[in-house]
């Protein structure tokens, strides 16, 4: 059996179905709860940037990822 930890609140997965209760986002492995705080987050952040930029949300999913799993949470 695969087990795999979120990357983010770093609970384990057990038989992990991707696109069902595990996801990628830029290398990270994040489970369903943490995509959906994550997802909140972005989707709060494009409302208030106008214009929209590519780059900028690139950089801005990665650094999201990056504080969330240093913190522990999303």
């Amino acid at each position: 059996m695969i087990t795999i930890s979120c990357d983010v609140c770093k609970k384990k997965m057990d038989d992990p179905q991707y696109g069902r209760n595990f996801f990628y986002y830029a290398s990270h492995s994040v489970c369903e709860s943490c995509k959906d705080s994550l997802e909140l987050n972005i989707k709060n952040a494009i409302r208030s940037r106008d214009p929209f930029e590519i780059n900028w949300f690139e950089k801005y999913v990665t650094d999201s990822l990056d504080k969330a799993a240093q913190k522990g949470k999303a």
